[in-house]
């Protein structure tokens, strides 16, 4: 089965555009370097009836949007040296040369790997 890494990023819907740009370049790169999959997607429909509404969850701030992320991978394995690969490509060090320059806030992203339970 398939490896997942998922993020949650909190952004403000001023800087979408910028997160945008910078998500389609970093997509491109995992990609280059094996990624089987690279989503970054935009909170929408955020009125739940039921659960834990994302905004909630995320406390976010007037004018946030939550961004849901994720990248897929053959295995764990795949995934270690794909992102190992990523993080020394020069492309993505140069988008990152400051957290605070980031168009969403670095110290509020979650992030985790996921064993994959069922693919359908």
């Amino acid at each position: 089965m398939s490896y997942v890494d998922g993020f949650l990023l909190p952004v403000p819907k001023k800087n979408l555009a910028a997160y945008k740009k910078m998500a389609a370049k970093a997509g491109k790169i995992w990609r280059e370097h094996g990624a089987l999959d690279y989503r970054e997607c935009a909170g929408d429909d955020l009125k739940t009836a039921f659960g834990l509404p994302y905004p909630k969850l995320m406390k976010l701030k007037k004018g946030e949007v939550p961004v849901f992320s994720w990248i897929i991978f053959k295995s764990r394995k795949h995934r270690d040296t794909v992102n190992a690969k990523v993080m020394k490509d020069p492309r993505i060090q140069a988008m990152c040369p400051d957290p605070k320059q980031m168009p969403f806030d670095v110290k509020r992203m979650c992030y985790g790997g996921f064993k994959t339970l069922v693919k359908a």
